[in-house]
């Protein structure tokens, strides 16, 4: 008789973020292999995808922090997202399983009470876990820097499952719109404005060539958003630097697949989901040599040693030129590189650990 197994995945209550497409892939990767649980769903209904299995979905509601959801048949639970305000109490019997996406609260210069409070909150998570898993290397060494931090089970395992990625089969994408920029090269940039992502270090970049930077972002204020609006005013870049935001992902794949290049000029990334795109639609990728991004570009990406503009710009089209004088040859590599970070081999890795956890 086959276990039951609870997957929390409330984060997709943001349809846009990136660990709402990671939880639709996990999701999905699930659903194309045999199952070995019984497993249910926990978060909004109305987001969770359409499968062809017939799981269960419990449907998230905000009053379910204060009364929690019955896990009483339940042989597993993994929460995706190690700040989950849910399923912190697990009884003496069951595993629990928690995806670990970053400690950056520990590094972006957070006050004093916003790091304890999230401390407080990922103490919760981990601490009766079974199984922590990291979504990179980086994300791994971090923690294991960090561990005397938190209070954990005496034989937890820690592991690393990349996320994984769910790829357009289609390649024929539309515009909702007629851009000004299309027919210009334009560097693109996928994220919410915020100090962590750097886009700021991007105006500085094309101050020095005649690219177009187009930034993919949502449409939460935010101070850095204010800044970064006013610097574009004061470098005389109205013309060149064009925000699309809460973009649909047809538009998001056309722009990939016209843009020059991939920028993500990021000071700290668990992951990085957007540069793994851009790979697969064989873009030249330019990353920060920070955090885990090394470790998703590997030795196809281009790296920004310093953010100078000079050193940039220096190495932005010393990098454009490299890849257009083997393009073909890039492409096919780049394209194998993201197929790396596929949902079917994540969805594979979880339930493996399910496996292990539960026989």
């Amino acid at each position: 008789m086959k276990k039951n197994v609870l997957i929390d995945v409330e984060r997709l209550k943001y349809p846009k973020s990136g660990i709402a497409n990671v939880c639709i892939s996990l999701i999905k990767g699930l659903d194309q292999k045999i199952p070995a649980f019984n497993y249910t769903f926990y978060g909004p209904k109305a987001n969770i995808p359409a499968t062809k299995s017939k799981y269960n979905i419990i449907n998230w509601k905000f009053w379910q922090k204060k009364i929690p959801v019955s896990t009483v048949s339940y042989a597993l639970i993994h929460t995706t997202h190690q700040l989950s305000e849910y399923f912190h109490k697990i009884k003496k019997d069951q595993k629990k399983v928690v995806t670990l996406h970053d400690l950056n609260f520990l590094h972006d210069k957070s006050s004093e009470r916003k790091i304890n409070k999230s401390k407080r909150l990922v103490q919760k998570n981990i601490g009766n876990a079974n199984a922590i898993i990291c979504i990179s290397e980086f994300v791994k060494d971090d923690f294991i820097k960090n561990k005397h931090l938190f209070q954990l089970k005496e034989n937890v395992r820690i592991e690393v499952v990349y996320n994984g990625l769910m790829f357009p089969e289609n390649e024929n994408f539309r515009a909702p719109q007629n851009y000004s920029f299309i027919n210009e090269k334009f560097i693109l940039n996928i994220g919410v404005l915020f100090p962590k992502k750097n886009q700021n270090v991007l105006l500085d970049l094309i101050s020095k060539n005649d690219r177009h930077l187009v930034l993919i972002t949502s449409s939460a204020k935010s101070d850095y958003k204010e800044m970064f609006l006013e610097k574009v005013k004061i470098s005389g870049l109205t013309e060149r630097v064009h925000i699309l935001e809460n973009v649909e992902d047809e538009e998001k794949y056309f722009l990939l697949q016209h843009c020059e290049s991939y920028c993500h000029p990021s000071l700290a990334e668990g992951f990085g989901i957007p540069p793994v795109e851009a790979m697969y639609f064989g873009k030249p990728v330019f990353l920060s040599k920070f955090t885990s991004l090394p470790e998703i570009g590997g030795d196809l990406a281009f790296y920004f040693e310093d953010f100078s503009a000079e050193n940039m710009n220096d190495i932005y089209l010393h990098g454009i030129s490299t890849f257009n004088k083997n393009k073909d040859v890039f492409q096919i590599k780049l394209k194998e590189r993201a197929l790396e970070f596929s949902y079917l081999r994540m969805a594979e890795s979880y339930e493996n650990i399910y496996k292990k956890l539960l026989n």
